[in-house]
């Protein structure tokens, strides 16, 4: 397993009034870069009156514009409300991908494990081994894609009171910190990139890699039909469909699973 740092922000860098309160963000990332795998962890997420609050788990080239990044992003809710993921794909700088899901269970009662599939031909964000979000490679119709650049592994805890619930409408009640996520069993099969730089040679083709098999270039029936009952019954937005943001559709969103 690859060994995690812990890091954490001081309010005074951002310049937040009530600096005393909690800090402003923290989480943990793997030491070593990746390119293509599986991560995953078992979370439990923040209970009671989390509105205001993101609890991410993602992948990200820290390369600044030119980065690549996939991501959940736990949406703080407030009491008795469903609590909202929503997934984002970078892409050479390119982001406002987002998709939201109502999640089907408490995921503040007990642990579930969130999981993202990398390989070559697609990013497959699941929950208990359900797919909510297939992203495809589409390349070849112009679409960029996290193909070249390694990404590590990363988790934080941050507030974003400015739009994470009801588009910031709700508020972080700083009187219900301090907030606190729970994780365990972290797991990553993947390329590791060596710390110098560079890309290994195996890292795209190697089908000795079991992530880039045949059985994992597409879903299975049952994933399929899995994958149709969330987008049926909890997806409640996608970029794809907001005419607003996009009159017309990105391409990629006509290719399907």
């Amino acid at each position: 397993m690859d060994p995690l740092f812990v890091f954490w922000i001081n309010f005074t860098e951002f310049g937040v009034k009530d600096k005393d309160t909690v800090s402003l963000r923290c989480g943990f990332a793997s030491n070593h870069q990746y390119l293509f795998g599986r991560i995953s962890m078992k979370i439990k997420l923040i209970p009671g009156d989390s509105a205001g609050t993101v609890t991410a788990f993602y992948m990200n080239s820290d390369t600044d514009k030119v980065r690549d990044e996939v991501d959940f992003e736990f949406l703080g809710n407030r009491s008795g409300q469903p609590y909202t993921v929503q997934t984002n794909v970078f892409a050479h700088g390119k982001g406002d991908r987002e998709q939201r899901i109502n999640l089907w269970f408490d995921p503040a009662a007990e642990f579930h494990t969130y999981s993202i599939l990398w390989n070559r031909f697609h990013v497959i964000f699941y929950v208990d081994q359900v797919p909510i979000r297939v992203f495809k490679n589409n390349e070849a119709r112009g679409v960029p894609f996290p193909m070249h650049q390694p990404m590590g592994v990363y988790s934080t805890l941050w507030e974003a009171d400015d739009w994470a619930t009801r588009g910031g409408l709700e508020k972080i009640d700083w009187s219900k910190a301090p907030f606190y996520a729970y994780y365990k069993d972290f797991d990553i099969e993947g390329c590791p990139v060596v710390p110098t730089g560079g890309r290994p040679s195996n890292c795209s083709s190697n089908l000795n890699n079991w992530w880039e098999g045949p059985a994992y270039q597409q879903l299975d029936p049952i994933q399929a039909r899995s994958y149709r009952w969330v987008r049926l019954n909890h997806l409640i937005y996608d970029y794809c469909t907001d005419k607003s943001r996009y009159p017309v559709a990105p391409p990629e969103c006509s290719a399907g699973i």
